[in-house]
């Protein structure tokens, strides 16, 4: 079973930066794709970037510019660099875990628990 852990969120003034990390352990994958997700408030969850196994990385418009998604394989890790944030960036963050790739959904990854990010003054 893949075990799924995020870290890092906060409260955070917008224009603030905000670095989340997810850390995955338990999988047997070769190939590992791993990515970020957030539910904002009454809103569906939705992929926010991911980077898969081959180091191909997608981004959501509403953040390119701004995340930067990092990865550590030898650690079967990845990061997320926030900056510029903005309320609207207000969610629950969630880590997906996949074979290869993540998809635009994660259905078929492992999750973890989701860690908060409140953007606010």
């Amino acid at each position: 079973q893949v075990h799924v852990v995020e870290s890092g969120g906060g409260l955070v003034q917008p224009g603030g930066s905000l670095r989340l990390s997810c850390a995955a352990s338990g999988n047997d994958y070769i190939e590992v794709g791993m990515g970020w997700f957030r539910q904002g408030p009454g809103k569906q969850r939705e992929l926010v970037a991911s980077i898969d196994s081959d180091g191909t990385t997608t981004y959501a418009d509403s953040v390119k510019g701004r995340f930067t998604i990092y990865r550590d394989s030898a650690k079967n890790a990845v990061d997320l660099q926030m900056n510029s944030l903005k309320p609207e960036d207000t969610a629950v963050y969630y880590c997906n875990v996949d074979r290869a790739f993540v998809s635009a959904t994660g259905l078929f990854g492992s999750w973890g628990q989701g860690t908060q990010v409140t953007v606010s003054s």
